[in-house]
């Protein structure tokens, strides 16, 4: 932490979690004579929704999560939603392989470890599935993608999901082994320790953004906290980046651009079964996704998954759901009350009304003993015992919940940036799939904010060397996919699949070196 504080800086960053050391880093990497400054009201970065234990850590990459695959209306499976949040997972890939080739991150599996991805289905649903590895197997994006009906094989990739089964009832499972988990807390620290290792580059913990307003020549005035000497004061800047997770919403209504009037959030606790009994953990190597109960939200996708936290391994199930209306975990319980505005009262009304699944859903989770969170675990890990598990509190999520001219209001489950006409100032709203989709986002603000110098003769040559495929669609490109995918698992030390063994059979490799950096 830097006790000076510039008071003009060239951008703002409120929030430390891994969105806004995202974009500060390639910020700093594009430009290195920025003055950088980052607002924390916590004492340290990454402890709401980036912390390791308030995440899911899956790497979202759509190779599991069978909500981004939905049936139509004919019986075939839509994966183009899947696809997206494939690719966009590999920008993310190529942005830290460049930092740890830059030495800026030193040893990769201090944040991300190869676990495989599996999708767990049994009874009606086993259609489902064989329908949905046909179509995601056809791509490239998905290549080494394994499908089986065999309970034995399904025992051979996760035991514990299979042992202790005594009926006939038909089952079925996909995996694809480069998958990963991650740990965003740890990586969050990494980011922020590079960002304020270079000149202008500075954060400032227990320091609260009060207030957002705009001066004459259209920089912004942010109002700021001291919350250890109790000091008040203010910095102006030509930017204005808000990550702050549930946090952002108030502070995009403190900003009051026209473009962000309407908006309100739906806060959603999250809770865990969380097993460190090292002996159940060995025998489970693995992120297992179910299907959600029909009429459920996506949040609702049960999961039993393999955690590398500090270098402890341990298992997560749920998530089960709660109400709070705080918008973030330390947060207040006005919250809620407080993001009240007459521009998002319709809307929030409009959403209520539409969407009694939902509340229907939630309503439910709350009153949910302890015996109905082990019976849906007992899906999953039949053999399960009680005293080996115990409650992890997670994180907050706000759903947004944007204005709509036909419907009143709708609500969003994905992310969302809303941002002032002149790109001076942006807010990033929402949650899933959030963190495994940073790169993605900051990208999304490069190019929503900063498009003059994504040229030629200024940023772009830069970019394309921290993102190789940048201006390529790896969805149609096959083997730039895996050109990248190559190099990127090299320097992650992560599970990679050579396209060319396919045919005989998926042939997965881990790199034990680190390749060089194409140009």
């Amino acid at each position: 932490m830097q006790d000076k504080l510039t008071s003009e800086p060239d951008v703002v960053l409120i929030g430390a979690g891994i969105m806004s050391s995202t974009l500060g880093v390639f910020l700093k990497e594009l430009e290195p004579s920025l003055t950088i400054v980052m607002f924390e009201t916590l004492e340290d970065c990454g402890l709401e929704s980036s912390q390791a234990w308030n995440n899911a850590g899956t790497g979202h990459a759509a190779n599991c999560e069978m909500n981004y695959t939905p049936e139509r209306p004919d019986g075939s499976i839509d994966i183009s939603e899947a696809l997206k949040v494939n690719v966009e997972f590999d920008l993310s890939r190529q942005f830290w392989s460049y930092l740890v080739r830059k030495g800026a991150i030193a040893d990769p599996r201090s944040f991300i470890h190869p676990v495989p991805h599996m999708s767990f289905v049994h009874g009606g649903n086993v259609s489902f599935l064989r329908k949905r590895f046909k179509a995601m197997s056809a791509h490239q994006c998905y290549y080494g993608m394994e499908y089986t009906e065999d309970g034995k094989k399904i025992e051979e990739w996760a035991p514990l999901v299979m042992e202790g089964r005594t009926n006939n009832e038909p089952v079925a499972a996909t995996r694809i082994v480069t998958g990963t988990d991650v740990d965003y807390g740890s990586l969050t620290h990494h980011l922020v320790g590079h960002l304020v290792g270079q000149p202008g580059g500075q954060v400032h913990y227990r320091n609260r953004v009060t207030g957002l307003a705009r001066e004459e020549g259209g920089r912004w005035r942010v109002e700021v906290h001291d919350l250890e000497s109790g000091a008040k004061r203010s910095v102006k800047t030509k930017f204005v980046f808000i990550g702050a997770g549930g946090g952002a919403l108030p502070l995009l209504q403190k900003s009051d651009i026209p473009e962000g009037h309407g908006y309100a959030g739906f806060p959603v606790s999250g809770i865990w079964l969380r097993c460190d009994d090292p002996a159940i953990n060995k025998r489970h190597h693995a992120k297992v996704y179910g299907k959600a109960a029909v009429g459920s939200p996506p949040m609702s996708v049960p999961h039993l998954d393999t955690r590398v936290i500090g270098g402890q391994h341990s298992l997560l199930f749920g998530p089960y759901a709660g109400f709070s209306t705080k918008f973030l975990k330390q947060g207040s319980l006005l919250d809620l009350f407080e993001s009240l505005r007459p521009a998002n009262i319709k809307p929030l009304l409009s959403v209520a009304r539409d969407n009694f699944d939902l509340t229907e859903y939630l309503i439910g989770q709350v009153l949910q003993s302890e015996s109905h969170r082990l019976a849906a675990l007992d899906e999953y890990f039949p053999n399960a015992k009680p005293e080996d598990w115990k409650l992890q509190v997670a994180d907050q999520r706000v759903q947004t919940i944007k204005p709509d001219v036909k419907r009143g209001g709708l609500l969003e489950f994905g992310t969302e940036l809303v941002g002032a006409a002149d790109h001076s100032l942006v807010a990033l709203l929402g949650a899933s799939p959030g963190a495994s989709t940073a790169a993605f986002i900051a990208i999304s603000v490069l190019e929503k904010c900063f498009g003059g110098e994504l040229t030629e003769s200024a940023w772009l040559p830069k970019l394309r060397e921290i993102i190789p495929s940048y201006g390529v669609s790896l969805i149609e490109d096959a083997e730039l996919l895996q050109r990248v995918r190559a190099e990127t698992a090299q320097a992650l030390k992560i599970e990679n699949i050579d396209a060319s063994a396919i045919a005989g059979g998926p042939s997965a490799t881990r790199a034990k070196s680190k390749s060089k950096a194409r140009a």
